[in-house]
This record gives structure tokens, C-alpha cells and sequence, in this order.
């Protein structure tokens, strides 16, 4: 599999990310990733829009879950600890979501402002295993270009 230059994506993510709005830069950051990513098949944010809930955000890939309570699947664990989870093989995941039965493999980034957590960005691949350790800082770091450029004021 190529090396991901995140560095590189990082630079160009900060230059697409032209507006404060946080709906038009959630939906430019899960297409950037989509496209700039190899072997995904979903990439969308889950928010927090009411207590201990993830409602679907903006996203890119097939039809999703929603609701996803806190209690329930990796974004919901990611959202509960407000810690990155990186899953190896989610069919080993008791509690896990599926929502497309290709899905093999997740990482998930919290997507936390001054202790609220505003949301989680979701990626999916239908490879094993697919993220790795330099995966997860290359994603972080992209979540930390995300959150520097838009407004992420708590949602309506």
C-alpha cells in the first residue's frame, strides 16, 4: 500500500478550508479525504447534536447510520472516551455498527473544542487493517487543520 504523504494533504486541506463555516468545511474535509485516501469506502462526521447522541453529518460514501448512541459501535466509543479508536477488524468489535457490510476496518477521531465534543470524523475501509499509526497522527493532524479553520460553535 502507498505511503500517505499527510504532510503534503495537511497543506492542501489548510488552503481548500476557505470559510469559517463549519458545514461547508465538514463536507470539504470528508471529500478531500475521500478523494486524497486510498482504499476507503466511507468518510463522514457524526455531531453531537443532543445528549449522549451522534446524528449523521456530512459524508461521502453510502447511505449511513443514525442515530449512533454513545453506548453503541466505535464512534460511539470514540465519542463516550473522546479518544481516537483505530480498529483493526470491527466484525471483532461486539457492539459494533454496520452499516456497510464492506467495511472491514475504522478509525475514528474525536473532534473535541475546550472539553465539548463537538463530533467524530469516521473513516472505513474494506481492507483489514487498514489504518495504521501514521495513519492516525496524519488524520489527527488533518482534524487539528479542520478545527483551526472553522467556527465549530455548538450546532442548532
Amino acid at each position: 500500500m502507498p505511503i500517505t504523504n499527510y504532510a503534503l494533504l495537511n497543506r492542501q486541506l489548510e488552503a481548500l478550508l476557505d470559510t469559517r463555516d463549519w458545514l461547508t468545511n465538514s463536507a470539504q474535509t470528508c471529500a478531500f479525504i475521500q478523494q486524497e485516501v486510498p482504499n476507503l469506502n466511507w468518510v463522514g462526521f457524526y455531531l453531537q447534536r443532543q445528549h449522549e447522541v451522534l446524528g449523521l453529518g456530512p459524508f461521502q460514501g453510502k447511505p449511513a447510520c443514525h442515530p449512533i448512541p454513545f453506548s453503541k459501535g466505535v464512534c460511539g466509543a470514540a465519542a463516550r472516551q473522546q479518544k481516537t479508536q483505530r480498529v483493526d477488524d470491527v466484525h471483532a468489535i461486539a457492539d459494533h455498527i454496520a452499516c456497510d457490510t464492506d467495511s472491514r476496518s475504522e478509525l475514528v477521531i474525536p473532534v473535541v473544542l475546550k472539553g465539548y465534543l463537538w463530533g467524530v470524523l469516521d473513516l472505513d475501509s474494506p481492507l483489514p487493517a487498514r489504518f495504521t499509526e501514521d495513519d492516525q497522527a496524519g488524520i489527527e493532524a488533518l482534524i487539528a487543520t479542520f478545527q483551526r479553520q472553522t467556527d465549530l460553535s455548538p450546532h442548532q
